[in-house]
């Protein structure tokens, strides 16, 4: 899930700005920089235009295809987005503080909407095909402005997005993350360990044994930082695994199972249908008629 230590990020706007802005072609993705798990306390606006790859906020694992546009709010661990392929498509990023025009500035009525806004990201927000259409643009041409305009089109941007009422939350059941460093690095420890071995089983011993505390111990932790048992978390990766590999391959459903460290199909269609909401024939069945 993650290769490297989940970290506070630095961000650091250009001189005189208050907010950074990025936006980078891909003709091909050549791997040049691995996604990382991590957060900050600025508030994210991503816009992947014709790009694909994975979402991995706070305790929301899923995949795109085609564009996504997302808005990640402050401290939430979520994964980079560039572990894709990605042909004649582009990313824009743009990061800010949720004070970064002064500390009552969204506190007016007239900024209500944006605050209130700015208060679900903290779950994550995806916005929907209409949404995407209908400011995509705009936030391309961020990156072109300087100054004042550039303050004018994101305001834009945000209202457009605090008015838009086609949007899911990804982290409905809110992930707590303790951001002391301590903290980062035993989850580092424990995701990588996922990552590498979940087509086995891991027992509770073993994986209490990375991060050096007992099992009781290590179970309490792992419910308080993410909300949810080990087991729970290792079994929803595997699931997640399984929507790539149904999406991705040509593979028989039970082999998916087995391929996602399911020994048990039975077990693997049950935890599907639980987290998915509909059976793994279905939902390859579906995928056709998905629009991302």
């Amino acid at each position: 899930m993650n290769t490297r230590k989940p970290t506070l990020e630095k961000i650091s706007p250009e001189f005189g700005s208050s907010l950074l802005v990025k936006r980078h072609q891909m003709d091909v993705y050549k791997g040049e920089t691995k996604p990382f798990w991590h957060f900050h306390p600025e508030i994210e606006l991503v816009y992947v235009n014709k790009g694909q790859g994975k979402r991995h906020i706070g305790n929301h694992l899923s995949y795109f295809n085609n564009s996504q546009l997302l808005l990640i709010g402050p401290n939430l661990p979520h994964n980079g987005f560039t572990d894709r392929l990605t042909i004649n498509g582009s990313e824009t990023l743009i990061q800010f503080k949720p004070e970064f025009l002064g500390d009552h500035f969204f506190d007016i009525p007239e900024m209500g909407r944006i605050n209130r806004l700015f208060e679900r990201s903290k779950k994550g927000i995806l916005f929907g095909v209409k949404t995407k259409q209908k400011l995509g643009p705009k936030i391309e041409k961020l990156n072109e402005k300087e100054g004042f305009k550039k303050i004018l089109i994101l305001l834009e941007v945000l209202h457009g997005l605090a008015k838009s009422e086609d949007y899911t939350l990804l982290n409905v059941d809110g992930f707590a993350f303790e951001t002391e460093p301590q903290d980062s690095a035993k989850i580092d420890i424990i995701f990588k360990h996922v990552n590498q071995n979940f087509k086995e089983h891991i027992s509770l011993d073993e994986i209490s044994d990375k991060v050096s505390m007992t099992v009781p111990a290590f179970c309490r932790y792992f419910k308080k930082v993410t909300g949810k048992t080990f087991t729970k978390m290792v079994n929803e990766y595997r699931v997640v695994h399984a929507t790539k590999l149904l999406s991705e391959s040509q593979m028989s459903i039970a082999d998916v199972s087995f391929e996602c460290g399911f020994n048990n199909f039975s077990h693997f269609n049950k935890l599907f249908k639980e987290f998915t909401g509909k059976s793994a024939s279905k939902y390859r069945g579906e995928l056709k008629l998905m629009v991302q």
